[in-house]
């Protein structure tokens, strides 16, 4: 059988497809946040335990806008939604661009739509559990003397978001080297002899993603450079498309 892709459709049949799925998404999205958002202050307050554990006894955090008590958890209980609904939402995609892809190209786009879900969700994780417990025991410990530290909930929320999306996408390098790798654009042993430069850019995209602080520049720096090194790793494995298909010719 030849490997070619399936018969292609009209724009319009496409449109529709497109449509149905991103519907499919909007639903299960809506669905996880009304589970979610009847437990939206007590995950508020999960999320910002790495904070407030380090508060002195007398501070807590605070809300310094009328709407921020029901607004703030609100957010957090959406945005945790789309990262909850993340597989599904990637399922759709894959679903979506499958009937147009060859054979070949299906085996190693399913284990990198797996391994980007688990990447993201890692990156997280990892700000979560090592990145926010360093960096706010750093900012608490060095307030000036008679200086309260006091947050506004918005402001954390908004904090923390940013550092969960500069973590989740920096954890995907791999995924990206390995795909302009098997696209043929890059070439491995040429990245990793510009090891020097890329060590420098990690730190400059740490400055530019994180807050001026060195410890989070620090902490996002020096992962991205080891996921630059797996990525490379995995590359040499895969075979690029090109010689995939000189060998299938």
């Amino acid at each position: 059988m030849i490997d070619t892709p399936s018969s292609k459709q009209p724009i319009v049949a496409h449109l529709l497809e497109m449509r149905n799925r991103l519907l499919q998404c909007i639903v299960v999205i809506f669905i996880i946040f009304l589970g979610l958002f009847a437990y939206s202050n007590e995950l508020y307050i999960y999320i910002s335990e790495p904070l407030t554990i380090h508060l002195p006894a007398t501070s807590s955090m605070i809300a310094t806008d009328v709407t921020s008590p029901f607004l703030t958890p609100f957010k957090l209980a959406l945005v945790l939604s789309v990262f909850a609904a993340m597989p599904f939402i990637l399922y759709q995609i894959w679903a979506f661009v499958a009937p147009g892809l060859y054979q070949r190209e299906k085996k190693i786009v399913v284990p990198l739509f797996l391994s980007s879900v688990a990447l993201f969700y890692g990156g997280m994780a990892f700000a979560y559990h090592i990145v926010f417990p360093l960096i706010f025991t750093f900012f608490t410990s060095v307030s000036p003397e008679g200086v309260l530290v006091m947050t506004d909930i918005r402001s954390y929320l908004d904090f923390i978001l940013k550092l969960f999306f500069a973590f989740g996408l920096s954890f995907e390098i791999p995924i990206a080297i390995v795909i302009l790798s098997w696209m043929g654009l890059v070439n491995p042993t040429q990245l990793a002899k510009r090891r020097p430069y890329v060590f420098v850019i990690c730190f400059v995209l740490g400055m530019l993603l994180t807050p001026p602080d060195i410890i989070s520049q620090t902490l996002l720096a020096i992962p991205m450079w080891l996921l630059f090194e797996l990525g490379i790793a995995f590359s040499k494995i895969i075979k690029p498309e090109s010689i995939e298909k000189s060998a299938a010719s």
